[in-house]
């Protein structure tokens, strides 16, 4: 029988990162905070990134194949706070956040970030509340040098 506390406890200690990903949709794009992410292989260079299906960029990715993932450094907490909420809620997340289109994918990448990669979904794993989306990295940048944002130092929880 599962042990549904130590469950949550264990899972929760998996050290995550906090990210943006950025997606479109023809013209139309979008951000949102992403921690489920991870490198897969070295050649070719894949990582993956979960994302939960009920959400509106779930489509957009899905329907798209490409996504961004912007690496935020620490201290960066309030700026991933702004892409956590659905756009249908609090409209343009991008309205005072500076970006450019990737030149890779046309999805969107926050500058003031320690870079990004650009990938090409290769494979799609959809099973549970969340699509494991295998993503060809074809493109990476990088800003400054600095440490990631991590999931433990926000105080936030993603997991369990």
């Amino acid at each position: 029988m599962l042990d549904e506390k130590a469950k949550k406890t264990m899972l929760r200690k998996i050290p995550h990162g906090i990210y943006i990903c950025g997606v479109k949709d023809g013209e139309n794009v979008n951000g949102f905070t992403v921690s489920w992410v991870m490198q897969a292989s070295f050649e070719p260079p894949l990582i993956i990134n979960c994302v939960k299906k009920d959400s509106g960029s779930h489509e957009m990715l899905k329907k798209s194949g490409v996504f961004s993932v912007s690496f935020l450094e620490e201290g960066q907490k309030e700026l991933a706070a702004k892409f956590f909420k659905p756009r249908s809620r609090v409209g343009n997340k991008f309205e005072d956040v500076e970006f450019i289109e990737g030149e890779a994918t046309g999805c969107p990448i926050i500058k003031d970030s320690l870079g990004y990669v650009e990938c090409n979904v290769v494979g799609s794993v959809e099973k549970g509340d969340h699509t494991v989306y295998v993503g060809e990295v074809i493109a990476a940048g990088i800003y400054r040098e600095g440490n990631p944002l991590l999931l433990e130092s926000t105080g936030w929880q993603y997991g369990g």
